[in-house]
């Protein structure tokens, strides 16, 4: 690959004005300086991406580079995550790890990226086209339909609600795919409330939980498909006194989460590794800045599996509900 002085050259050329304000980032720097990756995620709060950040810190130290972590300040943000995507390419890093707020939204901002010769690896959750050289992430809809399976096994029969997401974003979006294809199969449950969206916060999530159950009398089951959904429709059950008494499949995991399923108040997180994410997508992009002639494959599944109050005190799941956060973003 070419040096941050080429890539300014071409960013001056393009009829973009971040690109034009950003050409001369980075152009005094001498090629072999240390490599400058930025690491977009949708947002910094919730644990999920905090596991993230932790993982590309691992992968940064352990291949010397240098890593910038920004996100948008609300995890709804598109404007922001885009803004926050021409910034660094005005900045002239080496490369981008993205997790795209909106699968259509951020994809003209990764192909200037890509005309100014940064390329992108798209983590978490897809974007449409093929301007990333790689796309990281858990197979979202198996992660639906294991809960649908979890949901169906814990109640049998009854009537159940998905709580969904936000529009637009990929990977929430295959998660309620998935269970809801899944639980057809499953004739004993009927689906009362499928079309409602808690939004990307945990407060937007509360209330949107508070409005469902006090719409609904008769809930036996709930499906939620990301950590801020889980965790708002989590206090609206305790609030309600009903927390431990509708059967409840959560997805990604905070401490609050691990605590509600020891208690039963979960008996399923559909669980990914977020941790792996971070390291592999900093890992990926590195390697190909290093050997452009090395191309990554293009999709790169992280797994994923379910814990339950029964099974999550084994290793495996423990190394996935409690990632070593602390260790890597210089919290212990």
């Amino acid at each position: 690959m070419t040096g941050r002085d080429h890539r300014a050259r071409i960013a001056a050329g393009l009829a973009v004005s971040i690109l034009l304000l950003g050409s001369c980032g980075g152009g005094g720097e001498p090629a072999d300086s240390k490599l400058l990756i930025a690491v977009i995620p949708m947002g910094t709060t919730h644990e999920h991406w905090k596991s993230i950040h932790a993982g590309a810190e691992k992968a940064a130290a352990e291949l010397d580079v240098e890593i910038i972590w920004k996100g948008p300040q609300k995890e709804d943000d598109r404007e922001q995550q885009i803004a926050v995507v021409e910034d660094m390419i005005s900045r002239g890093v080496d490369g981008i790890v993205l997790a795209p707020l909106d699968r259509t939204g951020l994809r003209r901002p990764v192909a200037e990226a890509q005309q100014a010769g940064v390329p992108t690896v798209v983590v978490d959750s897809g974007l449409e086209g093929d301007v990333q050289i790689s796309f990281i992430a858990t197979d979202n809809y198996q992660g639906g339909v294991l809960g649908a399976k979890r949901l169906s096994g814990v109640m049998g029969e009854g009537k159940a609600i998905l709580m969904r997401a936000m529009v637009g974003v990929e990977s929430t979006m295959d998660r309620e795919r998935g269970f809801l294809e899944e639980i057809k199969n499953h004739p004993g449950i009927e689906m009362i409330s499928d079309n409602q969206y808690g939004g990307i916060t945990t407060e937007t999530s509360y209330q949107l939980g508070e409005n469902l159950l006090n719409r609904f009398s008769e809930i036996d089951g709930i499906f939620c498909p990301n950590e801020s959904t889980t965790f708002g429709m989590l206090r609206a059950l305790t609030d309600a006194g009903k927390a431990g008494k509708i059967h409840f499949i959560g997805f990604d995991t905070s401490q609050k989460l691990i605590d509600a399923l020891a208690l039963g108040q979960l008996e399923g997180l559909v669980v990914q590794n977020p941790f792996g994410m971070g390291e592999l997508s900093v890992n990926t992009i590195v390697n190909y800045i290093r050997n452009p002639q090395q191309q990554p494959a293009k999709r790169i599944d992280t797994g994923i599996v379910v814990a339950t109050p029964e099974n999550m005190d084994e290793p495996k799941i423990q190394s996935l509900l409690k990632p070593p956060i602390a260790k890597y973003l210089g919290e212990e």
